[in-house]
């Protein structure tokens, strides 16, 4: 399993946000999702090339475009 970027403190309050925000239902996958945008944006990777443990690609792709068209991911993945 690649290694996770999100503790469980900073992933409770990114999942709280998320809720708040009305934008994305609570669903236990988006973490695994949210592990799997970032772990993209951390190696330089093609979608496709994503392992498989963060879920299928096309599903973290679809959801990384959704997010970002909601404006989850500028609002709320900032550093």
């Amino acid at each position: 399993m690649p290694r996770m970027m999100l503790t469980n403190e900073a992933w409770e309050i990114l999942k709280q946000r998320l809720k708040d925000s009305g934008r994305v239902s609570n669903k236990h996958e988006h973490r695994k999702t949210l592990e799997g945008i970032l772990y993209r944006m951390r190696t330089g990777i093609q979608w496709r090339d994503l392992p498989s443990e963060f879920g299928l690609w096309n599903t973290i792709f679809r959801r990384f475009n959704l997010w970002s068209q909601k404006g989850l991911c500028k609002n709320y993945l900032k550093t």
